[in-house]
Formats: structure tokens, sequence, C-alpha cells
């Protein structure tokens, strides 16, 4: 295998995160996030997004983070609304629903939801011998590797409010979302535009670990017992702590994600001098291509990636662009499938 385009979580962290890591190996905290570098961490990220009144958690992944605070949310009888792509629907494994509360969907469009599809939503869910929409769950970058614009977010908060519900953004791969080329959103606009989002940390270097920023109240109280009994409280918490202390005291975090948002464009402009069809507009580190079977039984002989959707005679496969790939590894790529399809 030359290199592995599967994702962008194959290599450990950023050198500075294993650094800071390897400063602190003998150093003793104390557990369960109630350590120093927790609270540095919570001190940073509550300036960067500008959520002085905020609570924030450190929890270790996007699952487990997705359960926590859907299963917080709702009540017994109350569903969460997602896109028939969001991560909660197709790649949790039945998550969500193992807490009891349904992932009601909708198709997507360019791989987000739209507050029309919110009121759709509502207007299926009329009565009580249905589920009650309680809350309405978007991802930025989304699946598909696009990005909500901040009016996008705004109206989706809106229609939310004003049906009394919550409104929560995975940020898995926010880092990538913020620093990308077309992004219109500021860290800081992040605390006006949801109730609960996240920063995720394990997609974007650091080896583990993902910020839950509480803005609205309501989500606030106990929420630190519900992570325990969700198993959700790491007790060595400090190491999280220490890594998020790291990727926010300067711009380290957004750093990491410019860069793999510049080297997933060069790989798409390379691509494209190939004449490679694209399935969604490159937007972020994600990169969607629909080549022929044959081609892509052949590359993956040399290079890891993800069948997206898989055809009689082509299919769509994800290329990811992390933190640590190298345009070496891009060039390689594109001379080897060039090589190939011009067999």
């Amino acid at each position: 295998m030359k290199y592995r385009f599967t994702n962008d979580y194959s290599e450990i962290a950023h050198p500075r995160i294993l650094q800071r890591l390897l400063e602190c190996q003998n150093e003793q905290n104390i557990g369960y996030g109630f350590d120093v570098h927790t609270e540095n961490a919570v001190k940073h990220i509550k300036r960067v997004f500008n959520a002085s009144n905020a609570d924030v958690y450190l929890l270790n992944g996007g699952t487990q983070t997705n359960l926590t605070v859907i299963s917080y949310a709702l009540k017994p009888y109350e569903a969460v609304l997602a896109c028939d792509t969001g991560h909660i629907n197709v790649h949790e494994t039945g998550a969500i629903e193992g807490t009891g509360h349904k992932v009601f969907t909708l198709p997507n469009t360019n791989g987000k939801l739209t507050p029309n599809d919110v009121r759709k939503a509502l207007d299926i869910h009329i009565d009580c011998h249905m589920v009650k929409i309680g809350m309405v769950y978007v991802s930025n970058s989304t699946e598909t590797g696009t990005i909500y614009t901040k009016k996008e977010l705004e109206e989706l908060y809106k229609v939310c409010k004003e049906n009394d519900l919550y409104f929560f953004v995975d940020g898995a791969r926010l880092s990538s979302a913020l620093s990308s080329k077309y992004n219109d959103i500021l860290p800081e606009d992040m605390s006006s535009l949801c109730d609960v989002f996240y920063a995720g940390g394990t997609k974007i270097g650091l080896m583990a670990g993902e910020a839950v920023i509480i803005l609205n109240d309501k989500l606030k109280k106990d929420f630190k017992y519900h992570i325990k009994n969700r198993g959700a409280l790491s007790s060595k918490g400090f190491v999280l702590g220490i890594q998020f202390e790291e990727a926010f005291k300067d711009n380290l975090y957004f750093e990491m994600g410019k860069q793999e948002n510049e080297l997933a464009l060069y790989l798409s402009s390379e691509l494209e001098k190939l004449n490679v069809k694209f399935s969604s507009k490159v937007e972020t580190n994600q990169v969607f291509i629909i080549l022929k079977n044959e081609i892509i039984e052949k590359i993956a002989s040399d290079y890891g990636f993800e069948m997206w959707e898989k055809g009689d005679k082509e299919s769509c496969i994800r290329l990811v662009v992390s933190f640590a790939t190298k345009k070496e590894s891009i060039d390689m790529f594109i001379k080897d499938l060039n090589l190939i399809l011009n067999k």
C-alpha cells in the first residue's frame, strides 16, 4: 500500500500534540476532567468561540458525543431529525436508536438539511401516535464534504427556535469547515448559531477527543452526570485536556484544517486535469470522484479509499486528505491513476 486516503485519522497526531503529551508524560493530574490542562483548554475554547457562558466538556469520539448529547436532550417519545446522509443515520450502527430515540430522515440537498425540511418533518409528525421531533441534527462539514453558510445555519436555528426544537451541530470536521476558502462563518459566530455543537479533534490531528460546547442553559444541568451514565467520562480526562489546550492556545486547530483543505483543492485540480468526474463540489478535505469499476479495482491495489456509492459499471469513491498528507503522496497517486486511465 503506497498511501491511504481512507480517512483523516489514520495517523496518530500532529507533532505538536505528540510533543506536548511527551512533555507531560510523568506529570500527575487529577482525573475526570478536573485537571489544570482541561481547565486551560476550556478557557481557550470559550475564547475562540466567543462562548463565555457555555459549558464545555471533552469526550473521546464522535459517535459517543452524538449519543451523549442527543440522549440527554430528548424525552423518551422524541426523535432527532437528520438528512439521509447524516452521520447518526448511516455511520453509527444504530447508536442513537439504541438509546430509544428514532432518527427521522429526509433526503439531503447537497448533503444538507434546509428549513423547509424541518417544516416538512413537523407537518408529518402531527399527533401523539407518532414520535415528536425534538432536535435537528446537522454536521459541518457534511458527510459529502460540503459546508453550511452562516445564513443557512441562521435560518435553520430560527425555525428550530420557532418550533421549540434543539439545534445540534456535529463538528467532527469543524476545523476543516471553518477553514474552507468557501466558508463565511467565523469561529466566534458559532455561539449564536445553535444550542450545542462540538469541535472535533479526532479527525484533525489530535489522538482523540471532541469538545462539546453547550450554549443553551436547558441542556446544562447535571450534564456531567449524564456523561458518566453513558460511559463517556474518561478517567484520564487530562490526556484530552492536554491536546485541546495545545490545539486552541493559538491557531493550530484551524491551521491543520486550512492545510488539509488546500491539499484537497490541489488534489481536485490535478484530478480535473485527468478529466475525472466529481460527485460533489470540493469544499473541504473530502474529495468524491466517479471512476469505472475496473479503474477502481486497479488503483485499490496501491491506495486506500472508501467505496462511497457502488454502481454496476462505475462507482463513487471518497478520497480524504488529512493533516499529515503530503503533496508528494498526492502527486504519486495522480501519476499512478493517470497511467491506469491511459492504458
